[in-house]
């Protein structure tokens, strides 16, 4: 459900996005504006700016900008719905969410669920440390080839071989132990009595986005049953919405031009040991859709790892039909399949980095992986395999994938085109996205475009403002955005960061932040005369159009007569 826009711009009202940064990066005074060496790229003269007034950054040296949530998404390597809970706890708040007409939904499980699993990860941490069979456990990673360093990123721990260990830790408080059930780190059998889940297992906690512990995963050390057992869902833990070392990916790389994704968190663990830190698993599940809209947001090129087994094949083909709806264009999805008897853990291990990259490097792409694996059980003879093909890429959603994959599929049948392919199966292609229109505000100057940027950069301009009707009938281009700017600032004074919060999921958001952080060279003293100035230049444009539409026509009525008279002595006045 969607956070309500509400509470949205209330967070921002509440945030002085001054103090925001200045708790991550050290701010100094300049002027009227806060400075500081910009933390999105490596620079030695300050061009990273911060306004208290409009509630916005911007750096000069990278072009990185936005408001208070921005910052977070960036700064924290958060997505939108975890940069605004992340806000909202620094005040306190519950974030609401809208749900049917508006009507605020049940606020987000207790906090006390996330702080009661921080405290579970450290004891297991502890254990690994101070434990009578500690060096079981150390002996066993060093065996795997791990480092301190790397047990310590994960933040790897040991749940001894009690039944007892963390309720041990709780029983005081018959309040959280009940918390510690709904998390699934105890278990209450039929007869009411409690205990560990999680007993001499090696313990990886499972981290979201945002870095809180929701759940772990435990490996047993020696040839116990099951190898891995994992945290059940939970309130906080939805394993196919979650993906192993995701939170540990976005903290080494911030831009990361590819994800792999394995089946084990020793995988990941195991390739993060030899410097391949851009490796995430899907906590034992088919990868589901939400997931697969994870990796495609944290790198365009997602490259799936599994073993070359039948099992191996077969998960890599259920994430294949997940993804093919959710590509967007320029996404990549490719496949690697190990030597049998390996997974990416051993693989690493015995053959190096270099060779595992290798590996990543001759990756079977998409549509190769498709037609190979339709190839072994549908015949191109009897047309079996066009149709599965079909079938498949009638899902793809983005018109320039789909098109690439018909002309892959009409190579393969021998077709010479597409084109022949949609005729001789009767396919329809799916209709390309329309251009959005942003000519109106792509030029330098004009007025339309300075009156645009002072209101965001000053949504005080517009408070109090008087309805301007003319902007309804003006056929040019920027002036319906430039009319909707004004209804939003009319009665409620604005920020620019809260303002541009409005806008964030429209089609011309990067337009207006590009706005908000030009500059137009118009002294603070004269914006207010500028923009007024440019609302006369508009009110000409209408009276222009208006005379061009009559005067164009070959007969008047006598009401069309006195209106273009009308016109005629207003453009008079106003030039004179």
């Amino acid at each position: 459900m969607p956070i309500a826009r509400d509470f949205i711009n209330d967070l921002l009202a509440r945030t002085d996005i001054v103090s925001l940064v200045d708790s991550r990066v050290t701010l100094k005074k300049a002027g009227k504006n806060y400075s500081a060496c910009c933390p999105f790229h490596g620079e030695k003269t300050p061009s990273f700016t911060v306004s208290q007034d409009k509630q916005f950054y911007h750096c000069f040296g990278c072009g990185a900008h936005g408001n208070a949530i921005d910052f977070l998404m960036e700064y924290d390597r958060l997505d939108f719905p975890d940069a605004v809970e992340e806000l909202a706890g620094l005040h306190g708040l519950e974030v609401i969410r809208e749900q049917g007409h508006g009507a605020p939904r049940a606020p987000r499980p207790s906090q006390d669920l996330y702080e009661l699993m921080e405290q579970v990860g450290r004891y297991y941490q502890a254990q690994l440390r101070h434990h009578a069979d500690r060096q079981k456990v150390i002996d066993y990673l060093k065996g795997r080839g791990l480092s301190g360093e790397v047990v310590k990123k994960f933040r790897i721990g040991f749940a001894p071989d009690a039944w007892d260990g963390v309720l041990s830790q709780h029983r005081q408080s018959k309040d959280e132990q009940d918390k510690l059930v709904e998390t699934g780190v105890l278990i209450q059998n039929d007869q009411g009595r409690r205990y560990d889940r999680f007993r001499d297992r090696l313990m990886f906690p499972i981290r979201d986005r945002r870095g809180r512990v929701i759940g772990f995963g435990g490996r047993v050390l020696g040839d116990g049953t099951p190898k891995y057992l994992n945290s059940p869902e939970t309130p906080i833990f939805h394993k196919g919405q979650e993906l192993y070392g995701l939170y540990e990916l976005k903290q080494a790389i911030r831009d990361p031009q590819q994800v792999v994704v394995v089946e084990g968190y020793m995988d990941v663990v195991a390739l993060a040991q030899y410097g391949i830190d851009y490796a995430v698993a899907s906590l034992g599940t088919s990868t589901t859709a939400e997931q697969m809209q994870l990796l495609q947001r944290t790198a365009s090129k997602v490259v799936c790892c599994y073993d070359g087994d039948r099992a191996g094949r077969e998960a890599a083909w259920r994430a294949m039909e997940t993804a093919l709806p959710q590509l967007r264009p320029g996404d990549q999805l490719a496949f690697v399949f190990l030597p049998d008897g390996e997974d990416p853990d051993s693989f690493v291990r015995q053959q190096g980095k270099d060779a595992f990259e290798a590996e990543l490097d001759k990756a079977t792409p998409l549509h190769q992986f498709l037609f190979d694996t339709l190839a072994q059980s549908h015949r191109v003879e009897d047309g079996s395999l066009a149709k599965r093909a079909l079938t498949l890429i009638e899902t793809v959603k983005d018109s320039v994938l789909q098109e690439t994959l018909l002309e892959n599929l009409a190579y393969r049948l021998r077709l010479n085109s597409a084109a022949e392919l949609k005729r001789k199966f009767g396919v329809s292609s799916r209709p390309s996205s329309p251009a959005k229109d942003t000519g109106g505000l792509k030029g330098r100057g004009t007025p339309l475009r300075l009156a645009i940027a002072l209101l965001v950069q000053n949504p005080e301009l517009g408070l109090g403002l008087s309805p301007q009707p003319v902007l309804k009938h003006l056929t040019l281009n920027g002036v319906e955005l430039f009319a909707d700017l004004l209804e939003k600032v009319r009665e409620v004074p604005l920020t620019s960061g809260q303002l541009l919060e409005l806008y964030r999921d429209h089609p011309q958001a990067n337009v207006l932040k590009r706005l908000a952080q030009w500059s137009h060279q118009i002294a603070a003293d004269n914006q207010s005369a500028e923009f007024t100035r440019a609302l006369y230049w508009l009110n000409e444009q209408y009276l222009e159009q208006k005379y061009q539409q009559l005067s164009s026509k070959s007969q008047l009525s006598a009401g069309e007569k006195r209106q273009l008279a009308a016109l005629i002595a207003q453009m008079k006045q106003g030039q004179g």
